[in-house]
């Protein structure tokens, strides 16, 4: 395990466990930093069930927010919610080494800006995760389908770290597409997001079978993506029409799946609104497209916030 890079996970969620596993089952030392959870990770490791097997696993080191660490990560991954009032620069920056390589596994749009900004002399990389995941209880994750990483070098290209850690995460079983344009990646990305998680909030937590085979369900998702399609392609992304009928069959072969914008809703905790949906509209309206069903999602959205005290 000596030469395998060290790994340090801030946000070992349901994503941050899943791809701290993989790399753990690739040799590396995987080490987390965690907040409610450190009792329950502490007592018992992390738990997660998966089609792969059992990918379980303590991590190497286990550290609160504020925690001196053994050492400086070789790899940082950040897998935290991209959220209005969350500092990502200064919650990375106790764990950032002169060296560190930089690593987002986060949704949305526009989001490695802040970082590259706080951290010009490191390393970034954009990954986009593929995979229905849910955490069930602390410490527990439920691994349901897929996995795959798209990765890049933000702002673009691919570099020998992109190699190395797709590597490492290809050995850990996963499959890992690299890609020189991890932006275009990203609105290929909001081609399923943008339209499932706010819907299953609005929904009550409605799972992806229950959208789809709701009367009216498929073709307001397909709508959604038509919308998302036209912003994306004012911004230099144009994409194929048949990503629209891709992403409504790989949807409907996967088992139920309630994301994670559905489960962070029904426990109370704040949603991605707007690194999912609110930024695209905002594209959107720079441009001068209009975008009627993402924006009316957004705004009950935004009314249902309100009237339940969430904004």
């Amino acid at each position: 395990m000596s030469n395998k890079p060290s790994i340090l996970i801030v946000g070992a969620g349901a994503i941050g466990s899943f791809y701290g596993a993989i790399l753990k089952k690739a040799g590396c030392s995987v080490s987390t930093v965690v907040r409610s959870e450190y009792d329950a990770v502490k007592a018992n490791g992390i738990t997660i069930s998966s089609p792969l097997g059992d990918l379980s696993y303590r991590p190497d080191h286990l550290y609160r927010g504020g925690d001196t660490p053994v050492a400086e990560p070789d790899y940082l991954i950040l897998c935290v919610k991209v959220l209005p009032g969350v500092d990502r620069a200064a919650l990375v920056k106790p764990w950032m080494g002169s060296t560190t390589r930089l690593v987002l596994i986060e949704n949305g749009l526009d989001i490695e800006r802040e970082l590259a900004e706080a951290y010009p002399d490191n390393p970034l990389i954009s990954c986009l995760a593929f995979i229905a995941a849910s955490r069930t209880e602390p410490g527990v994750v439920e691994h349901k389908a897929y996995g795959k990483l798209v990765m890049g070098r933000y702002p673009k290209g691919i570099d020998d770290n992109c190699r190395e850690l797709s590597q490492l995460f290809m050995d850990g079983g996963i499959r890992i597409d690299l890609t020189e344009q991890v932006e275009g990646e990203r609105w290929r990305k909001c081609l399923w997001n943008t339209p499932f998680n706010p819907l299953s909030v609005i929904a009550n937590g409605a799972d992806t079978r229950t959208i789809l085979d709701t009367e009216g369900g498929e073709d307001l998702i397909r709508a959604m993506i038509r919308e998302v399609m036209d912003v994306a392609a004012a911004e230099g992304y144009p994409m194929d029409d048949k990503v629209i009928e891709q992403n409504i069959t790989g949807t409907r072969k996967m088992p139920p799946y309630k994301n994670s914008m559905a489960v962070d809703y029904l426990n109370g905790r704040p949603i991605e609104r707007e690194a999912v949906l609110g930024n695209v509209v905002t594209i959107a309206q720079r441009h001068g497209i209009p975008v009627p069903h993402l924006n009316t999602v957004l705004v009950t959205l935004k009314m249902r916030a309100a009237l339940e005290g969430r904004d």
